[in-house]
């Protein structure tokens, strides 16, 4: 009994969802706006001690932007009191 436990502990543990917390920005400058912010993510990131992590900015046209920072779930809440985001998505790809 003891065994499954330990067992369903660690498979919720290696399972735990990862969550990307998104920052749009619009404008002339967006671009290079996400691609500052996102300096900024990954410093935090460092600083906080997060074990898994990913960064990034993603250019979608001329005048629309974004930066996010993927992080698990359980570091989640940090984040969003911390930086608030301006929304959030289940991310389905692998981090390592």
């Amino acid at each position: 009994m003891q065994r499954q436990k330990i067992t369903l502990i660690l498979y919720f543990y290696l399972m735990e969802r990862n969550i990307k917390l998104i920052w749009d920005f619009y404008g002339p400058m967006a671009e290079g706006t996400a691609a500052h912010h996102q300096i900024h993510l990954d410093q935090y990131a460092l600083s906080n001690g997060f074990e898994v992590y990913l960064t990034g900015h993603q250019n979608f046209d001329q005048n629309n932007s974004e930066a996010f920072l993927v992080v698990k779930e359980r570091d989640m809440l940090k984040v969003r009191d911390d930086l608030k985001p301006h929304r959030a998505e289940v991310y389905h790809e692998k981090i390592s």
